[in-house]
């Protein structure tokens, strides 16, 4: 268990935060891994969630991007009020979604979370290459680090949007129909991370369309 102190916050969009963090000497995790933390505030420490690191093991920093929901009193909304020098508490390193070569990735919302690390991990060893991005949204103004994804996969990152609400827009799904008009191939790894409707939905209609269970990670 470590205590990490909050080196600088930011609003990547009207509701998720980036938290920059302080490292531990010689901690190290793989790409994709998530840890559970908790806000070093008296009545917080118990009160565990799941985070991913978006940052690489080269940086000097940890580096995690979070979904604040103010609907209710909970931790990210505690966390949205948090500044430099407030702490975190990390209680420990997990797994999630690992890398197990090129493929097609199809993120919702902040289930980018840990593609961002995988993303980020290749395109500076020089192997984000057969890889592609489905990244679903209620609108434009909730992408996170669109610029930076854009910047990694360039034609091979499309943009789905839900709820654009713009006159003549049409709304879009990642459904089977949506599969099988986009992707050609579907005899390739297939990473899929959302909200847990959007992974079981988009996992199911890919097992249809003859994707291998050995090929799905999720």
């Amino acid at each position: 268990m470590n205590t990490l102190k909050i080196l600088n916050t930011n609003y990547l969009t009207h509701d998720v935060k980036q938290f920059v963090l302080e490292k531990p000497q010689g901690f190290i995790y793989r790409p994709g891994q998530s840890g559970h933390f908790s806000i070093n505030i008296a009545g917080w420490e118990d009160k565990i969630r799941p985070f991913t690191f978006t940052s690489l093991n080269a940086w000097p920093y940890l580096e995690l991007i979070v979904k604040i929901h103010d609907d209710h009193e909970g931790v990210t909304h505690q966390m949205g009020k948090l500044i430099s020098g407030s702490q975190l508490i990390l209680h420990d390193v997990f797994g999630t979604i690992e890398y197990k070569g090129p493929g097609i990735f199809l993120a919702g919302g902040t289930g980018i979370t840990p593609f961002i690390s995988i993303f980020r991990a290749l395109y500076f060893s020089g192997n984000l290459r057969q890889t592609g991005l489905i990244y679903s949204n209620r609108t434009q103004e909730d992408i996170i680090l669109g610029d930076e994804l854009f910047k990694m996969l360039g034609p091979a990152y499309m943009n789905v949007f839900t709820r654009q609400g713009v006159i003549g827009f049409q709304e879009k799904r990642i459904d089977k129909k949506f599969l099988i008009e986009t992707i050609r191939n579907f005899d390739t790894n297939f990473y899929v991370c959302g909200p847990k409707n959007f992974t079981d939905e988009i996992s199911a209609d890919l097992i249809s369309l003859g994707v291998k269970p050995q090929s799905l990670i999720i």
